[in-house]
């Protein structure tokens, strides 16, 4: 059932859009608007505003059993990507009008082929995306936006011009630099707003049009702005998340009560998915390469290092301890969905490198479920004791 639109702002529309994320989305669709669903970091959204569509990431629903998709998939594969797919199976995804899912890795891949056969849209689009980073990649990567541009404009009836997609770039760089604006607000101790907080605006960001979720954003900084000088949020720990896609507030919410500031994130559905700008380039589609491609820092992507072992970390995953560092953290949580290899498989080097910094690593592996949360409370309270 639909809920009920008010009038709220803030804090207070983004709780309760988090409610019902995809609510915004079907409003606008009865409107005229298309939506297009799309998964992980890699489909350049810009696309889909530049054609006046809604671009909406698909997510998972953490209180929501999987129950149909097991009758597809087996249940050693990633229980996120299972749960985005379980919910497309009962329907919650029927409204979209078009659906792009980029091979970020075997298992979104899978459930493409899947989604696509037994729950078909207007339009089901595979963007291939490389997994190495050379010249090469670059012009193959180029040739699949060009691709999707193509499928795009089909399902809009529209001609992607260069204007528009222009327009589109700087309006979501607007977002990225908000959201920016808003994390560095978290470098204050105590932060001016609670990782708790940040996970529900940043995942309604992601369903919403870009000028609503621009006008939203710069609604809770100047609403968190007036926190200043309160000394009541102020925890013993502050920690850095890494992981994969945590697109709900349970775990987030878990560490806090447990005693922490959760202070800067390293997550597909955080500065993962916004950190860094589109340029404008002379053709649209490089600055698009050169930010999806090879700015999207993702554990399924080869960088070649040609340097040793130790240059090969600090090229990795140097930018993780720039966060750590900048927000002043801890310590720092590894969270990972039980059966995401391609994360899980990066793991072991984040930690040695994190410790070989001076920074203490919990590392947690878990499913995506609410139920199950609650059941680490007594390991994040432990490791919290060792960095208070």
């Amino acid at each position: 059932m639909m809920r009920k639109a008010t009038q709220a702002k803030g804090l207070a529309k983004a709780d309760e859009l988090y409610l019902d994320r995809t609510q915004r989305a079907r409003e606008l669709q009865k409107e005229g608007k298309k939506v297009i669903g799309y998964m992980c970091c890699f489909p350049p959204v810009e696309m889909i505003t530049a054609l006046d569509m809604v671009p909406l990431r698909i997510m998972g629903d953490v209180n929501e059993p999987i129950t149909k998709a097991d009758s597809y998939v087996e249940t050693i594969m990633c229980s996120f990507v299972r749960s985005c797919f379980d919910l497309a199976m009962k329907g919650k995804y029927d409204f979209l009008d078009g659906l792009v899912i980029p091979h970020s890795c075997d298992t979104v891949l899978k459930i493409y082929d899947l989604w696509t056969h037994y729950k078909p849209l207007a339009l089901n689009h595979y963007l291939d995306v490389p997994h190495m980073l050379q010249p090469a990649s670059a012009e193959f990567f180029k040739v699949a936006l060009g691709r999707l541009q193509n499928a795009l404009e089909q399902v809009a009836g529209a001609e992607l011009t260069d204007e528009k997609l222009c327009q589109a770039i700087e309006l979501h760089n607007q977002s990225r630099a908000l959201l920016r604006q808003l994390y560095h607000l978290r470098k204050i101790d105590p932060p001016l707003i609670t990782g708790r907080e940040v996970i529900r605006l940043v995942t309604v960001a992601m369903t919403i049009p870009v000028r609503e979720a621009n006008e939203l954003i710069q609604e809770v900084i100047k609403e968190v702005g007036n926190r200043q000088g309160n000394r009541s949020g102020k925890k013993p720990a502050r920690v850095m998340v890494y992981g994969t896609d945590i697109d709900n507030e349970a775990f987030i919410k878990l560490v806090e009560d447990c005693g922490a500031n959760v202070v800067v994130d390293d997550i597909c559905t955080g500065t993962k998915a916004f950190w860094h700008d589109v340029e404008i380039t002379e053709d649209l589609l490089d600055g698009l390469v050169d930010r999806y491609l090879f700015k999207t820092n993702c554990a399924r992507t080869y960088r070649e290092s040609p340097g040793n072992y130790l240059a090969d970390m600090e090229n990795r995953f140097g930018y993780i301890r720039d966060f750590a560092r900048d927000w002043q953290v801890d310590g720092v949580v590894l969270y990972v969905i039980r059966f995401c290899d391609t994360v899980e498989l990066d793991v072991p080097d984040v930690r040695d490198y994190l410790q070989g910094q001076g920074y203490p690593v919990l590392h947690i592996e878990d499913d995506y479920m609410a139920t199950n949360v609650g059941q680490l409370k007594t390991r994040i309270q432990a490791f919290l004791e060792t960095i208070s």
